[in-house]
């Protein structure tokens, strides 16, 4: 019987490659950590400190370099981020060379809403958390009581695209009847917004008004500006 050497060696070069894959499997797994990276993804100034993010991560551990590749649960500690209310996504990942990587996603506050106690609304219409590490200069809500936002939220995204209306927006009254009033930087006169209908063309009727009043040197002369009515801007004196 002739013996199949070409056979025989490519079994052996098989298992060969096997063993020093699991080797090199097993040795890797043993090591433990060397550091951690955290990326932030987004633009925020941060709302949760990266020594925060840290313990989230290692929790009981003393360091990263305690902790063995092996005894890793990635799943878990994105799930240990993703409970806290300053986080909306996140990524965790272990490198070849032994860092502990996160990318983090946060969410996103568009305004502060006047309660007890006070709290953001965040891009989303969620309730978040004020943070104890940075403060947002959104615009404040105040009147109406309420922990659902819907009708507003469409109107605070919308100042937030408007690079005029962001800066000049520092407020909004909700009343009890439904409408929005914005309050003004530097200004003392109310802009009545009404609802989130047509509210481009509010903006576009309110920056012609503004622009128009300021270089006639009228702005201070207003008490109210409305601006329901169509194509009209209504603009009373004080």
């Amino acid at each position: 019987m002739k013996i199949n050497w070409r056979l025989i060696k490519f079994v052996i070069l098989i298992g060969l490659i096997g063993f020093l894959f699991s080797f090199s499997k097993q040795r890797n797994n043993n090591r433990n950590l060397k550091k951690i990276s955290i990326e932030f993804l987004d633009d925020n100034d941060p709302f949760i400190t990266l020594d925060a993010v840290n313990k989230l991560l290692i929790q009981n551990n003393d360091s990263v370099t305690s902790i063995g590749k092996e005894t890793l649960v990635l799943n878990e500690m994105e799930h240990r981020l993703l409970k806290n209310p300053m986080i909306r996504d996140a990524e965790v990942f272990v490198t070849v060379d032994g860092v502990l990587g996160a990318k983090i996603e946060q969410r996103k506050p568009i305004a502060r809403v006047s309660a007890s106690p006070d709290y953001y609304l965040d891009d989303e219409g969620k309730k978040m958390p004020l943070s104890t590490v940075y403060t947002a200069r959104v615009p404040l809500i105040t009147g109406k009581s309420d922990t659902n936002f819907t009708e507003v939220t469409p109107i605070l995204l919308k100042i937030n695209e408007d690079d005029f209306m962001k800066k000049s927006v520092v407020g909004l009254h909700l009343g009890n009847n439904g409408k929005v009033e914005l309050r003004i930087r530097k200004h003392d006169f109310k802009v009545i917004l009404g609802t989130a209908e047509a509210i481009e063309k509010k903006f576009q009727n309110f920056k012609a008004f503004y622009k128009k009043a300021k270089s006639d040197k009228i702005l201070a002369e207003y008490g109210v500006v409305n601006l329901e009515f169509g194509d009209q801007v209504v603009a009373t004196k004080k």
